[in-house]
C-alpha cells in the first residue's frame, strides 16, 4: 500500500482528521484512506446521476409528450388509478337490548 502524505495541511482540516482517528480508534493512515475513499464514492455517485443538457432537454420533452396524451379508455390509462371512493358504512353498535346489563344498579323493592 502507497503511504499517504499529506504537505501544508489546514489546521483545522489536520485537527478535523485527527479528531475522526481519535473518535474511531484508528491511525491517521487509516483515517485518511477511509476518508478519502468515502468522499470519493460520494463524488461519483453525483456524476452518474447527471444528465447533460441534451440528456435534459430530451426528457423534459419526453415527458411533455407523455402528459399531453388524452384519457381514453384504451392504453393512457395504464399504470392511472382512478381515485374511488371508500363505501360508506352505516355507524351503528351492538344491538344490546337482549342483555341485562347493569342489573345490579336496578332500585329493589321501592328502595330508590
Amino acid at each position: 500500500m502507497t503511504d499517504i502524505i499529506l504537505h501544508n495541511l489546514d489546521p483545522v482540516l489536520s485537527d478535523r482528521l485527527r479528531r475522526v482517528a481519535e473518535t474511531r480508534g484508528w491511525s491517521l493512515q487509516r483515517t485518511a484512506l477511509h476518508l478519502l475513499e468515502s468522499g470519493l464514492f460520494v463524488v461519483e455517485s453525483e456524476m452518474v446521476g447527471r444528465f447533460n443538457d441534451h440528456d435534459s432537454g430530451a426528457l423534459q420533452e419526453a415527458i411533455a409528450a407523455l402528459e399531453g396524451i388524452p384519457s381514453d379508455p384504451g392504453f393512457s390509462l395504464i399504470g392511472r388509478a382512478e381515485p374511488r371512493e371508500a363505501p360508506v358504512k352505516p355507524v351503528t353498535g351492538p344491538d344490546l337490548s337482549g342483555l341485562e346489563l347493569l342489573e345490579e344498579f336496578r332500585p329493589r323493592n321501592g328502595s330508590g
